[in-house]
């Protein structure tokens, strides 16, 4: 193990070697045969062979030159210690590059790099995740982690797979604008509350892709592991929004609009106003706004009635299959479109 260990940090200084080579050439021939020997055990190990001890006597040696003279006592458990060192060093760096291929395939696949918290991935893509309950022993830990692989390649055909958005739409389904016989089909994924999709959504209907799209919006509300919702009230206005549609679709159409785009008389977003707000308070003003949307008080009953209904219910477990289990979304907004799926917000390029 040492002369692999000392293989891997000669790895790492030989990009300060090679710099410093150019000034003191003396120093890279001697660098050089010393990765020269530290190789040719690597590559006997890879083989099976065994390493020439020469070279682990001269590394270890040259690590305890200075104490044997001092402190000859030491040297034994010094030994001891750099023999363990050189263990760590080859299990640390072989459970860098797997969980390095592992963060970047997650990445190809669900856009982010971590698959149980989406958003703790500085690399990925700007999402509202769909987090896993933290494990709280290391068993758990290590299933997670092993299960977790078996997600991502359960999910790899999903990039070689032509995505079609109409063939996972719920019914009813609600489009972002007015219908235009012919246009593509789009789905856009969201949650009511997540910052991220009301600014992909109003990036999409600031850049036109709703009059190129027929953009079918599906409302999903993120859970929590322990089951509540992960923003306020968005449980609340997912029933509303479907139970609108149930009546009229272009209720529902309007009500998600107002929700992303439009604000309060005191100049605060809609969405915000929802998460500082209590149950009762975000029906009132569900309620309210269908009222501005001159709902006919019979449809207004109905729907009422609708949102807290078996149907309604039904509607929401659907969507969370099509999200959870036949897309594999890991986070929101998710959108298909051009025969692809596209993780996090829309940016028009």
């Amino acid at each position: 193990m040492v002369c692999i260990a000392a293989f891997i940090i000669l790895c790492l200084v030989g990009v300060f070697v090679a710099f410093l080579s150019i000034f003191r050439r003396d120093i890279g021939r001697k660098y050089w045969a010393v990765f020269k020997k530290a190789w040719g055990c690597v590559w006997k190990k890879v083989r099976l062979q065994k390493c020439e001890t020469n070279f682990k006597d001269d590394v270890k040696n040259s690590l305890l030159s200075k104490v044997v003279l001092k402190h000859p006592k030491w040297v034994k458990p010094l030994g001891t210690a750099i023999e363990v060192g050189a263990v760590l060093i080859v299990f640390i760096t072989i459970w860098s590059l797997v969980e390095s291929v592992k963060a970047l395939l997650a990445i190809w696949v669900f856009g982010t790099c971590n698959v149980s918290q989406p958003e703790s991935c500085a690399l990925g893509a700007e999402v509202c995740g769909i987090d896993a309950e933290e494990p709280s022993n290391p068993l758990e830990w290590t299933g997670r982690w092993f299960s977790e692989w078996g997600e991502i390649f359960v999910a790899i055909p999903d990039r070689l797979h032509s995505w079609q958005a109409e063939e996972y739409f719920v019914e009813p389904t609600v489009f972002a604008s007015e219908y235009h016989e012919g246009a593509p089909f789009a789905l856009d994924i969201v949650d009511p509350g997540c910052t991220v999709c009301l600014q992909s959504y109003r990036a999409q209907k600031a850049s036109g892709f709703f009059d190129q799209y027929n953009t079918a919006i599906m409302f999903y509300p993120i859970e929590l592991p322990d089951g509540g919702d992960k923003f306020a009230n968005s449980s609340l206005i997912a029933q509303y929004f479907y139970a609108a549609a149930l009546v009229d679709e272009a209720y529902a159409a309007k009500l998600i609009d107002r929700l992303f785009t439009e604000t309060n008389d005191k100049g605060i977003n809609y969405q915000v106003v929802f998460s500082g707000i209590s149950h009762d308070e975000a029906e009132k003003l569900l309620q309210s706004w269908l009222k501005d949307f001159k709902v006919k008080d019979a449809d207004l009953k109905k729907i009422i009635k609708l949102s807290s209904s078996d149907e309604v219910q039904g509607i929401l477990s659907q969507v969370k299959d099509v999200v959870e289990n036949r897309i594999h979304v890991k986070g929101i907004p998710t959108l298909i479109y051009d025969d692809k799926k596209h993780n996090g917000l829309y940016k028009d390029v």
